[in-house]
């Protein structure tokens, strides 16, 4: 059994209503699962991509997000058409979709301590 060459993260996070900074669940997250693991079979990508659910992602500003790993692109602001775009553009292509990403100034991780980077 081989292991799977990317995984889509789909943040389907849902917060309370009076959060600010809102969450992806009401702004179609599920669609959005719903439609990469579609279009992902489509193009013949199942068992080869896994597109999965996944809690808080910690981008909410940015929702509904995705992130593609082992690439760590992060995606934002995404709709049910952005779907096929990322699997023919980065999935397929190799190229990050760059009109869609969040940029990384505007994430929300940290950088690594001195002595833990390339591990």
């Amino acid at each position: 059994m081989g292991e799977f060459h990317k995984h889509v993260f789909v943040c389907t996070n849902e917060r309370t209503g009076d959060d600010a900074r809102g969450s992806c669940s009401p702004r179609g997250a599920a669609e959005l699962v719903e439609c990469f693991k579609t279009k992902l079979h489509e193009h013949g990508l199942k068992r080869i991509v896994r597109a999965n659910k996944a809690g808080c992602l910690d981008q909410c500003a940015h929702g509904p997000v995705a992130v593609v790993y082992p690439d760590a692109v992060w995606y934002g602001g995404l709709v049910p058409g952005d779907v096929e775009t990322i699997i023919q553009e980065h999935i397929l292509g190799g190229r990050p979709v760059e009109r869609l990403r969040i940029p990384p100034e505007q994430l929300t991780g940290r950088p690594l301590p001195p002595g833990l980077e390339g591990r």
